[in-house]
């Protein structure tokens, strides 16, 4: 018998704040993370200057040297967004955690840049200078959900999830079928990404990225017939997940229940997306959630402001949920955090489901004719009481996924 899964815990760290209170201010304000960012102007063809870092963060002064040797700026995020969330779950100092009742699937697009260039040098220059016993632990694909791991002494299943832009859905995703199907009781699940402007080069010389350097307030704009590419931004974000059972046993606040994932791979272009496919991940949740489309009442897009994939996601959107359906994309406000993206946007789904509350999709003025019919939120917030929210996100690789969070109580 399957169990049923729940969220019990949440912590994240984005360019709009650390924490729900910070973030609704900024999106009830209409307030956009997105700056200049001087420093790349070294870099004469880079054509975009716009970025959305996460401000006033630095290393907790109470993770010690030691704990952290192994990591660089995007696992530190990944702790301690993981943490944050342990925090809110009430388990922190739990002796379940480490009993190995919970695991950890996590993921980014990267590991720390300044670790890879360091073997880039050794390469190009012949020289080993800076290379030390934990560079590739910084670099490795898997160092985020590794350091978590290893920071909160985890000895569960590790499930990395480096899969580009849905990094971070497929850690809550894997995280939620590893539960569901009795191999763990808890887990701790998520995405991030840290702010480099080699992750802004691999769009540029796509074409893809804002050109609005001397305006970044008024980008990116998801849907947008004025649109002109996308932002990248950086973040972490960290869910608890927990069997249900377990969590109304000890008592634990609930903030939601995880009823639906799908994921597929469009098995076509490796950068070009296919709306079918897209679709089929979404009908792939709704079927594991045992829900028919009208159910849901929101669908938090992932909307990165690119042409192809504006149109592509509107399309397969409209064609499963008709026109009707409320939609709205956050990365209009922070940017494209790329390996966070999923397990940001799911962090700030369930918080606006909660509050009936949703944002509007940013600097969305007049909707591109070539992206279909649908309900899109913009200029204000809208208020709605949905018992059933949809976040999607689309990667690199071809790779889609759906997730269906219910309101709980």
């Amino acid at each position: 018998m399957s169990k049923r899964v729940v969220v019990t815990g949440m912590g994240g760290i984005s360019p709009i704040g650390h924490n729900w209170e910070e973030v609704q201010d900024n999106l009830k304000n209409l307030k956009s993370g997105v700056e200049y960012i001087a420093d790349w102007d070294q870099f004469d063809e880079l054509v975009t200057r716009c970025g959305a870092p996460v401000k006033n963060f630095e290393k907790p002064a109470h993770y010690t040297r030691k704990q952290v040797r192994s990591m660089g700026r995007v696992s530190i995020l990944s702790t301690r967004a993981s943490e944050i969330a342990l925090i809110d779950a009430g388990l922190l100092e739990d002796p379940i955690i480490t009993s190995g009742a919970m695991g950890v699937a996590f993921g980014s697009c990267t590991g720390s840049t300044d670790a890879i260039w360091q073997f880039a040098r050794m390469r190009a220059e012949g020289s080993m200078r800076g290379i030390t016993a934990t560079s590739y632990i910084r670099m490795m694909p898997h160092t985020t959900a590794a350091n978590v791991g290893l920071f909160f002494h985890l000895k569960g299943r590790v499930i990395p999830t480096s899969s580009a832009c849905t990094s971070g859905s497929q850690g809550i995703g894997y995280s939620y079928e590893a539960i569901k199907n009795g191999k763990q009781i808890l887990m701790i699940a998520g995405g991030a990404e840290e702010l480099c402007v080699t992750e802004a080069a691999v769009f540029d010389v796509m074409y893809a990225t804002t050109k609005l350097n001397d305006t970044p307030q008024l980008t990116p704009r998801p849907f947008d017939e004025e649109r002109d590419g996308l932002v990248i931004g950086e973040g972490a974000g960290a869910l608890v997940l927990e069997d249900l059972e377990y969590a109304k046993a000890r008592g634990a606040k609930i903030y939601a229940e995880v009823v639906g994932f799908g994921t597929n791979s469009d098995g076509s272009h490796i950068t070009q997306p296919s709306h079918e496919t897209m679709m089929k991940s979404m009908e792939m949740a709704l079927d594991d959630a045992k829900l028919s489309p009208d159910a849901i009442g929101y669908v938090n897009a992932h909307a990165t402001a690119t042409e192809l994939g504006d149109i592509a996601e509107s399309i397969a959107t409209h064609n499963l949920f008709g026109s009707n359906i409320p939609v709205s994309s956050l990365k209009s406000y922070m940017g494209h955090t790329l390996g966070a993206s999923g397990s940001l946007e799911s962090w700030m789904s369930i918080e606006m489901m909660n509050n009936n509350w949703y944002a509007p999709t940013l600097h969305l003025k007049n909707i591109d004719n070539r992206c279909a019919e649908l309900d899109y939120i913009k200029d204000k917030g809208r208020q709605m009481q949905n018992e059933y929210v949809m976040n999607n996100n689309f990667a690199f690789g071809g790779i889609n996924t759906s997730l269906i969070f219910k309101r709980w109580g």
